[in-house]
């Protein structure tokens, strides 16, 4: 679900090519959620190999991977460790939603209603164990370094942002914003122009930075009374959030009463399902780790070719096309830091 504070945060648009030279932790499961729901055949099928494995996975990491790697970009992946308990609410919310919108998917299949089909189908991805052990088999093929969280993968994400081992995370909902990210960029595993669900309307989709001290700086609050709205308004810990009060409403009640603890003695028939200041120590205090490296190494063409061509049935051709963009990257990368060695060294 993530945090719906998007009315509220000020966001600069970017492009791509300003974060060459940059680094980005992406919140994989984000991402791959993002590839198994759009990329589909017309009638909503996911990608498939011989075998009826799924591979959209596997083909928007390729390809998203190799185009951030041709920029300059430098990419790491980190992936959701052991959740909290108290995200269970929503976990099970989720499934709910996934198992109707299917009997949907079904439906408008059976009757022929192919556009309709393909939008529920979007809202049916389940990332299976296979695909997350295939996701990082891959990764390291391409020499991508991956990180396993502990816990949430976009505290750890935000974490590694903030101790500067990485310049920004990436995920498209705020709760970066909320686990304390300095930087967050959205739409970057996103470009182009997206259709609107069930509408005959394209948006442009455009990456966005949102910077935290900016963000604190806008609406007038702490980093704490941040993390306060966000628990007003609902995150994945309280899913409802208070009945009746929007991301609006919520700065303004912190705005007058200071703290979630102040608006509460002023609200009437507010439960959630576990204690606030647990849901606070979440994003206050999350688990995280300083046990990752961060290497980018060159790409292992032969075990790239055999994994996604022989085991997965991806295009050979593609697949050296993508690898001609992350050698180009690469060599592009290597001069750059070649002539920082040496402008440097002459100062």
């Amino acid at each position: 679900m993530g945090v719906n504070l998007k009315d509220l945060i000020p966001k600069t648009q970017v492009s791509l090519h300003d974060l060459t030279g940059k680094s980005i932790a992406v919140d994989a499961y984000n991402a791959l959620y993002q590839f198994l729901a759009i990329i589909r055949q017309p009638d909503g099928t996911p990608l498939k190999d011989k075998s009826g494995r799924i591979t959209s996975h596997l083909s928007g990491l390729l390809y998203r991977t190799s185009n951030l790697v041709e920029i300059g970009i430098k990419v790491a992946y980190v992936f959701d460790g052991t959740p909290p308990a108290m995200k269970e609410v929503e976990i099970k919310r989720r499934m709910k939603t996934k198992e109707e919108a299917t009997l949907k998917y079904e439906k408008a299949l059976a009757e022929g209603r192919i556009e309709e089909a393909h939008s529920y189908a979007q809202a049916t991805s389940r990332l299976k164990d296979y695909m997350e052990e295939d996701s990082k088999r891959l990764l390291e093929l391409l020499g991508i370094p991956w990180i396993q969280a502990p816990s949430e993968g976009e505290a750890q994400a935000a974490y590694m942002t903030q101790k500067k081992a990485t310049d920004f995370c990436v995920s498209q909902d705020y709760d970066s914003l909320l686990f304390g990210a300095p930087s967050l960029i959205r739409n970057v595993t996103i470009s182009g122009r997206r259709k609107l669900p069930r509408k005959a309307v394209y948006v442009d989709v455009v990456p966005e930075v949102v910077e935290l001290d900016k963000v604190l700086n806008e609406l007038g609050v702490s980093y704490e009374q941040f993390v306060d709205l966000g628990i007003l308004v609902g995150t994945d810990y309280n899913p409802e959030g208070v009945r009746g009060v929007g991301p609006k409403t919520a700065l303004k009640l912190i705005r007058e009463h200071g703290s979630l603890d102040g608006v509460l003695k002023h609200l009437e028939d507010v439960s959630f399902p576990v204690e606030p200041q647990r849901i606070r120590d979440v994003f206050l205090h999350p688990r995280v780790t300083d046990s990752f490296t961060l290497r980018w190494l060159d790409p292992d063409v032969y075990g790239l070719i055999d994994f996604l061509c022989r085991e997965r049935d991806f295009s050979e051709e593609r697949v050296k096309r993508a690898l001609v963009k992350i050698n180009k990257g690469i060599m592009e990368e290597k001069a750059r830091t070649t002539l920082d060695v040496f402008f440097g060294s002459s100062t």
